[in-house]
């Protein structure tokens, strides 16, 4: 039977430099963590203020193992499974949960992950944003330099598989209307329906999206802002896929979505994906410009255009000030070019 860690972490803010996403969190931090996704593209570290006004040192001493767990936890030790619930309150936290994921000492030194490991990992989420903070740790920890890139390694791929996760959502509104990845995907919410999936499934492989920024999208990123009423705000960019220049930089722009799935497929009811697949080893990308155009008498109005294509890669330049963006549903603002790759198959979660 299978040893199972159902692992939590310590806080449910997703900003850049929460949990997962530097040093530490919960009131931790200090200050002195060098990992790029600790900070923003301004290079400003977060607050440890949450929009409920109590820091995160004050909320993670009241913190208890969630409904949802505790009914997992159950679920697997009925069929015999060895469950140990942890919550991680720190970058080095998460990592000494996935070192038990280590495979077998390697003649070229690197760390890399065991394909049979009796050992499964339960993520138990309240936003996708924590989902992508433990991937990141996975990719830091089996991602090899690019001086020390293996023969073994597959030449479309700069890491190893990463383990599969299995994915406890604490949040059942998110199956609705605003889906979160797990509702995109398939997967199942009910505890006892996740208990099953990590004891009689099978790994269902997914593509991953690596940045140049040192972290990882799992769904997509929109780019752009709006105004207080909710209309789109124009900014500048240059946008690639590949050798496709969707756009030069010169005109206006009202949105850009990078898309591994299908969050991020709209603005104000217009499609901007059109199918986004998680699994068919390519980014989907599209533009929003607005075109003026005149009627046979002569009046102007706008019409939204929208510019897609697919690739193994994008990148994005703004031409001036910065960019706000939502990245599987972590907010930033970019100020300087921001490149994603794919990484066709690289992680997996636990599905029946």
């Amino acid at each position: 039977m299978y040893d199972v860690v159902l692992l939590t972490l310590g806080s449910e803010r997703d900003a850049p430099g929460g949990c997962g996403s530097g040093g530490a969190c919960c009131g931790g931090a200090t200050g002195t963590d060098t990992d790029p996704t600790s900070q923003t593209d301004t290079g400003q570290t977060s607050s440890d203020q949450t929009d409920t006004g109590q820091t995160d040192t004050e909320q993670c001493a009241t913190e208890r193992p969630r409904v949802p767990v505790l009914a997992c936890a159950d679920a697997l030790n009925a069929r015999g499974a060895r469950v140990e619930t942890v919550t991680a309150r720190s970058d080095a936290e998460i990592d000494a949960v996935l070192a038990r994921f280590d495979g077998p000492a390697r003649p070229d030194g690197l760390t890399w992950p065991d394909p049979d490991s009796k050992t499964r990992l339960v993520v138990a989420t309240a936003s996708d944003g924590q989902l992508r903070a433990v991937l990141r740790r996975l990719v830091k920890r089996y991602a090899p330099a690019p001086s020390k890139r293996p023969a073994d390694l597959a030449g479309n791929r700069t890491l190893p598989d990463l383990p599969p996760v299995a994915v406890l959502p604490l949040d059942p509104a998110r199956g609705g209307t605003h889906r979160d990845l797990a509702a995109q995907l398939g997967l199942p919410r009910d505890p006892a329906a996740v208990a099953a999936a990590v004891l009689d499934g099978t790994p269902r492989r997914l593509d991953l999206l690596r940045n140049d920024g040192g972290s990882v999208t799992l769904d997509g990123a929109l780019l752009g802002a709006a105004d207080d009423a909710g209309r789109p705000l124009h900014w500048r960019a240059r946008v690639e896929v590949d050798d496709t220049i969707l756009t030069d930089g010169a005109e206006p722009l009202l949105a850009c979505a990078v898309g591994n799935a299908g969050r991020y497929a709209t603005l104000n009811d217009v499609a901007l994906l059109t199918a986004p697949d998680p699994a068919d080893g390519q980014v989907e990308v599209a533009v929003a410009v607005p075109v003026v155009v005149r009627s046979a008498w002569g009046r102007k109005r706008v019409r939204l255009e929208v510019r897609r294509a697919r690739g193994r890669a994008v990148s994005v330049l703004p031409r001036e000030g910065k960019v706000p963006y939502l990245d599987d549903g972590v907010e930033g603002e970019l100020t300087r070019k921001r490149s994603w790759w794919v990484e066709p198959g690289a992680w997996a979660v636990w599905s029946i």
